[in-house]
């Protein structure tokens, strides 16, 4: 770590503990921000850990709808979002309209909706779920027909695990960039000639065809716990944002592992630096408001949705 970096961590440091401040982070963000922060995991592991903080101010260092959901669950607290700028292009698939429409097209039927959206969108919806939690919610609903929003590849691997269902995707090509395009077939082929022997690890965001080429499929952190459990001083490729190589290498020191691609970066994510969040702290800016009304809507779809797979914040 270099002077800077050591400097910016002192005061960090030193704001967290007169803020009575909790830095959550997700597995995406640059090195210096993990290194930083109280907790870092995947989405549903954030929403877990920020309906249970006691703390009086909660950092998101994520993307926008991350803060927002850490909003929705601490409706009382101070939730900070260190650069409003960080969005998610999956997320603006999904607008209320969107939902509504969708409503209308297939009534009775109920919209499950990915975290990776924003709160106006989650309060036209039922429930909230992750890449994690999808599946298995899913398959404790009783309806046999599902509206999923906005994430068609990670509908369609619903669909794979609730053969039984009818998952229809909200919109119809609703996806992440990067995992739409840079975790496709052709990165995850040349990354498995580059390493023969390692075990590929593919998030469900990416297309079915990148998905059928791996040993295993799942959420950032549920790709953590299957190194450990099978081999940590394995070989892997991982077929999601190159962040989670990062943390899985810090989780792991004997594991060699490689991002699918060097190029699977975000951008948004990427926005969150050491520097604004230490600013952030300093000003307790920019600070996450919802409109109520949507904040209501939006946090019982949220709490649904962690009902669901037995998650229910305390």
């Amino acid at each position: 770590m270099n002077e800077y970096l050591r400097r910016l961590v002192d005061k960090l440091n030193e704001l967290r503990e007169r803020r009575r401040a909790v830095i959550l982070a997700h597995n995406y963000t640059l090195p210096e921000i993990q290194d930083a922060a109280d907790f870092v995991g995947d989405s549903l592991e954030l929403a877990i850990k920020a309906a249970e903080t006691s703390a009086d101010v909660i950092v998101l260092a994520g993307v926008r709808f991350m803060a927002e959901v850490a909003k929705l669950l601490n409706p009382d607290r101070i939730v900070l979002h260190p650069d409003l700028a960080a969005g998610c292009p999956l997320a603006d698939f999904a607008s209320p309209q969107l939902i509504r429409n969708a409503k209308k097209e297939h009534p009775g039927a109920p919209v499950v909706i990915y975290v990776n959206s924003y709160a106006a969108a989650k309060a036209e919806s039922d429930y909230v779920v992750t890449s994690a939690s999808a599946v298995e919610a899913v398959k404790r609903l009783e309806t046999e027909t599902v509206l999923f929003a906005p994430d068609k590849n990670l509908a369609d691997w619903v669909q794979e695990n609730n053969p039984d269902k009818k998952v229809i995707p909200v919109p119809r090509n609703g996806h992440c960039p990067v995992h739409e395009h840079l975790v496709s077939e052709y990165y995850v082929r040349k990354a498995k000639e580059e390493h023969p022997t390692a075990r590929v690890l593919i998030h469900p965001e990416a297309p079915r065809p990148a998905r059928k080429l791996a040993d295993y499929v799942g959420s950032t952190s549920q790709m953590l716990r299957y190194i450990g459990k099978t081999d940590p001083r394995g070989e892997y490729i991982l077929g999601t944002e190159e962040g989670l190589a990062y943390r899985a290498k810090r989780l792991y020191p004997e594991a060699r592992v490689y991002p699918v691609s060097p190029r699977t970066i975000c951008i948004d994510m990427k926005k969150v630096t050491l520097d604004k969040v230490v600013a952030s702290l300093e000003s307790l800016k920019p600070r996450i408001e919802i409109d109520p009304v949507i904040a209501r809507r939006a946090r019982e779809a949220v709490e649904r949705g962690l009902e669901l797979i037995g998650k229910k914040p305390k």
